[in-house]
């Protein structure tokens, strides 16, 4: 009897999925919640609560600004409306009221934002897509605790008026553009370099005499810095030894950079562009490239210079020979770069360097928030209650000298420790911007931008994270949104200051005062990642490093 083969054993099938029309899990239907799931898996799922609590914060600044903010001296919208109430008596007040709503509910939705980055549970898409629409509202909305743009398109006006901007402020021109530059700056030259001056000519050649478009122009073109910085973070961050998750969301996602920076106009959005990318170049053996752009910048803001002699110690260092034999050999090629890059900026502007003694001009501000002309504030004061009659300028100019010569010190000391070229020539040279923001003649908040664009991208602990968002709201409202100074209104700082310190509590405490019950207030859990990769250098002074995990997709 023949054996008759036994039939096949029917595989079970695979369980098949079958989805209804029009089930919202169905990625084909197209369904809203389908396209929202899947949107929000490629921006990396930002928490939609502290997303729309941003959102919400930036859109009442924007409703508050132009009322509160640094209007137009002639508005041709709100100037000859029913809305005109906005911009006077009453109406200014409630629109103050509006944009500092605004502003605390951005900061809350920042430091919520910070505690869900130290969990781990967003990486550095989530942050960049929450700050991306922040910023939104921003974009076109009058400048806010500042009226530098208009100063901006005044110096950009005055070539194009026959007038030298390195020689002649705005009044001399007068029109439109003048008339809305701050008094303390009318007959001011411009202290910017040349680039700069080329490229606020470009903005008022494409606008006319429009302000308020020619704000936005400038505010749009400025912002190309902050894209630059964004494009540059995650690989140079990684260099550095910080997480990009980190780094993002103080350096993108700060109020400093949302409000003051992009809300309020700065060119130095150009510099914290330019210097990363800078920096990067440099580290990838790209020193050629890395001189030129560094040049850029300094052609922007004659502090951004301060990178360059860093710079060289990274070309030395792949060099062979002695110290100083490898120094001149990286040293004479990155000064023919630097003459043709600047020179060449500074031909096409046709003034030549007759902006140098123009850069003076920020000295003309007094305040404390520079650390020697606080100094020389408080010797005055001390002094004063003993001796009458003296001079507070003369103190201020004493401690100023002694702050440039401090300064000085310090920068040839972070250089020569960073004499081995690598990584610690780019943190010891962020480390000097930064010193040289605060202890210049003056000092602005947005100045602490130029160090912190590249100390962000460093190791940080938790703890300096929350001096960071003190920092930060600290420097958000030493300036009204007007763009008057807040420094001498000691109740209104103490009430900041307050806030600055509770908010700082929140990074790791989320109910600080336990108002949700008696009890302890629970600590946010900080996930720390396994170390960073041999070699990373330490964060900024007193802060342990918090490195980046193999596992967090940042």
């Amino acid at each position: 009897m023949t054996a008759q083969p036994s039939p096949p054993i029917p595989r079970p099938a695979a369980p098949e999925t079958v989805t209804a029309a029009g089930d919202p899990s169905d990625p084909r239907n197209g369904s809203p919640r389908s396209r929202w799931a899947a949107l929000a898996a490629r921006l990396g799922a930002p928490p939609r609560s502290t997303v729309l609590l941003g959102l919400a914060g930036t859109v009442l600044m924007f409703l508050g600004a132009p009322g509160a903010g640094g209007i137009p001296v002639r508005d041709p919208i709100l100037g000859n409306s029913s809305l005109s109430f906005w911009r006077y008596g009453h109406g200014a007040m409630i629109a103050g009221i509006v944009v500092y709503t605004g502003l605390v509910l951005m900061v809350w939705a920042w430091v919520r934002l910070g505690r869900d980055v130290l969990a781990h549970r967003v990486g550095g898409r989530a942050v960049l897509t929450s700050a991306g629409i922040w910023m939104i509202p921003m974009l076109v909305t009058p400048p806010l605790f500042t009226r530098d743009p208009y100063s901006y398109l005044a110096q950009g006006a005055l070539p194009l008026a026959g007038y030298d901007p390195y020689r002649f402020g705005p009044d001399t021109m007068g029109g439109i553009f003048t008339d809305n530059v701050h008094f303390f700056w009318q007959d001011t030259p411009a202290p910017y370099g040349p680039l700069f001056i080329l490229l606020a000519q470009g903005i008022v050649l494409l606008i006319g005499q429009n302000v308020l478009l020619g704000v936005i122009a400038m505010r749009l073109m400025l912002v190309s810095g902050l894209v630059l910085l964004v494009a540059v973070l995650p690989a140079l961050t990684r260099r550095l030894g910080g997480r990009p998750a980190v780094a993002l969301w103080i350096a993108v996602a700060n109020p400093v950079m949302v409000v003051h920076m992009v809300g309020g106009v700065h060119n130095d959005l150009l510099v914290v562009g330019l210097l990363p990318l800078a920096a990067l170049l440099a580290l990838r053996d790209r020193f050629v490239w890395a001189i030129v752009v560094a040049s850029l910048a300094m052609a922007v803001k004659a502090s951004a210079g301060l990178i360059l002699p860093f710079l060289v110690l990274i070309w030395a260092a792949k060099l062979t020979g002695s110290f100083w034999s490898r120094l001149l050999r990286a040293g004479f090629p990155s000064v023919a770069v630097f003459v043709a890059v600047f020179g060449a900026c500074t031909w096409a502007t046709g003034y030549g360097l007759g902006w140098l003694p123009a850069l003076s001009a920020p000295s003309m501000i007094v305040n404390w928030l520079s650390w020697s002309t606080g100094a020389g504030q408080v010797t005055h004061a001390i002094v004063g209650m003993f001796v009458d009659g003296l001079n507070q300028q003369a103190f201020v100019e004493v401690f100023r000298a002694i702050g440039a010569g401090v300064l000085g010190l310090l920068i040839v000391g972070l250089w020569w420790l960073a004499r081995d070229g690598g990584t610690i020539a780019i943190r010891n040279a962020a480390i000097a911007l930064a010193l040289a923001a605060v202890l210049a003649p003056t000092t602005l908040p947005w100045y602490l931008s130029w160090g912190f664009c590249i100390l962000a991208m460093t190791a940080w602990s938790a703890r300096g994270l929350q001096w960071v968002v003190f920092g930060s709201i600290w420097l958000m409202i030493v300036y009204f949104p007007d763009g008057e100074t807040a420094l001498y209104a000691p109740p209104y700082l103490l009430l900041c200051a307050a806030a600055g310190v509770l908010a700082a509590v929140s990074l790791l405490r989320p109910d600080p005062l336990g108002l949700r019950s008696g009890r302890r207030p629970a600590r946010t859990r900080v996930t720390h990642a396994p170390a960073a990769a041999a070699g990373a250098p330490a964060g900024p002074p007193g802060s342990a490093p918090v490195p980046d995990g193999a596992s967090d997709r940042d």
